[in-house]
């Protein structure tokens, strides 16, 4: 059997993603191989260009998370040319500035975001090899603590992937309608997608655990901090934040490094688990 390890990140093409890649790339050894990732073939290729020589070869491929069928395409993919993979970052995500009209991206915001999430940890979960770890790229803003009371029972306790998604679609389509106006959903619509994508971890770390635990595998959503991009200057001062190289440090740690106990089915930040509740 072969000791090679094969890595995936999606949305890899900039930022955060592509520095992801080149910390893969710089961290395993000859005759690994890290997935770039992305929708477009043009900036797949270019960033892949971009990247330094590394002892780690660094494919590109495309991969739309917005397409229902393609995640379980490059799954299949990736089990007939390596029977399975070790590492995968899911980090595609759509951002959306200060001027953009909720109800009229809510749609595309949450198939990226939320549905491609979903998508993704049924496609690849299974191929995980033994001290495999897939990891979600989320935030800090997706913890209870950033919703009203009210709506906790949403997204807590639930109990399949399918639950997490129908609670996204009714979400999503109270954007779309205008009742969340009226309701207790923020506004901010980055909020109640983080903690979607949060909650999907805590489901398959509930069902997952035990085995898991047995062998080596770590599930955990993770939050690099605030960053200095321009999409986040859109939203903050940013000038003193990490720039993307900086903030994928801890993430790559949790990825290459021991696994923590601690950390399985958490949503880590710097290493360190956030409490998903105000009860926690």
């Amino acid at each position: 059997m072969s000791n090679t390890k094969v890595a995936l990140v999606t949305g890899a093409t900039q930022g955060l993603g592509l520095a992801l890649v080149e910390g893969l790339a710089r961290r395993l050894g000859p005759g690994d191989t890290v997935y770039l990732t992305g929708r477009d073939p043009e900036r797949v290729a270019k960033a892949v260009a971009q990247l330094p020589e590394t002892a780690a070869e660094v494919r590109g491929e495309l991969y739309d998370v917005a397409d229902p069928g393609a995640a379980t395409r490059l799954a299949d993919l990736l089990r007939d040319r390596h029977g399975g993979v070790d590492i995968v970052f899911g980090n595609a995500v759509m951002r959306v500035g200060p001027d953009d009209d909720p109800a009229a991206v809510i749609d595309e915001y949450t198939e990226v975001n939320n549905f491609g999430t979903t998508r993704l940890l049924r496609a690849f979960l299974p191929l995980l090899r033994d001290g495999g770890r897939l990891l979600v790229v989320a935030s800090s803003l997706g913890t209870l603590h950033q919703l009203a009371p009210v709506l906790h029972g949403r997204f807590d306790g639930l109990s399949s992937l399918d639950e997490v998604d129908e609670q996204v679609a009714s979400w999503r389509d109270a954007i779309k309608d205008g009742s969340a106006k009226a309701g207790a959903w923020p506004m901010f619509i980055n909020i109640p997608s983080k903690i979607a994508q949060v909650a999907a971890v805590r489901v398959l770390a509930g069902q997952r655990r035990p085995e898991d635990t047995r062998r080596g595998i770590l599930l955990a959503a993770v939050c690099p901090g605030m960053m200095n991009t321009p999409t986040s200057g859109l939203w903050w001062d940013v000038t003193a934040a990490a720039l993307p190289a900086e903030a994928a440090v801890p993430l790559l740690d949790l990825a290459t490094g021991p696994v923590h106990p601690g950390h399985y089915g958490r949503l880590i930040r710097h290493g360190r688990a956030l409490p998903w509740s105000p009860a926690a």
